[in-house]
């Protein structure tokens, strides 16, 4: 893992959580406890914050980003999935949200707590995705309310990444050099 000083702001990694060893996480940056950012990720607080809380992963390829504004943070909560490959940008995940595969958030975007963005998606610019909704398409729109499995899949989700995330720390602990 790269951990990169930028600006005399260093990152704050919980000691519970599993950073891959190709991922990059820069600056202003804070992950909590029990959460995974996974290969290939850049994770860059340079000109704003990014704060990422308990029991969330970012998978793998997933590029997270700040603005240069007052509101050009980024803040993930607790419990999110962000699938492979997505672009973050300036927004707000709250607890419980799923982004799936590939897909887009945009700056201003805040994303209530049991929301779902469908892979591929791209959630322009200052977007609201309320509580229970699910959002897809390119531009992304309100597809329909999630059901109530689909809502629990969310938090189970991020728990299940939670524990692969550490098998890989008890790997990382009984590593061998070929």
């Amino acid at each position: 893992m790269s951990l990169l000083k930028l600006k005399e702001a260093f990152p704050s990694i919980a000691s519970s959580s599993f950073i891959a060893e190709n991922a990059f996480v820069i600056g202003d940056v804070a992950v909590g406890p029990k959460s995974s950012i996974w290969y290939g990720c850049n994770i860059r607080g340079d000109v704003n914050y990014i704060r990422i809380g308990s029991y969330t992963n970012i998978q793998d390829c997933t590029m997270i980003h700040v603005n240069h504004d007052e509101k050009g943070h980024t803040e993930i909560g607790n419990y999110v999935t962000v699938g492979h490959q997505c672009l973050l940008h300036a927004c707000t995940l709250m607890d419980e949200t799923f982004v799936g595969m590939g897909s887009i958030i945009m700056d201003g975007t805040i994303m209530e707590s049991g929301s779902m963005v469908a892979a591929g998606s791209l959630v322009t610019s200052n977007r609201h995705i309320k509580s229970g909704e699910l959002w897809l398409g390119r531009p992304a729109k309100f597809a329909r309310i999630l059901t109530a499995e689909e809502i629990s899949h969310i938090r189970e989700s991020a728990v299940r990444y939670a524990t692969l995330a550490e098998k890989y720390i008890e790997n990382s602990l009984n590593k061998t050099t070929f």
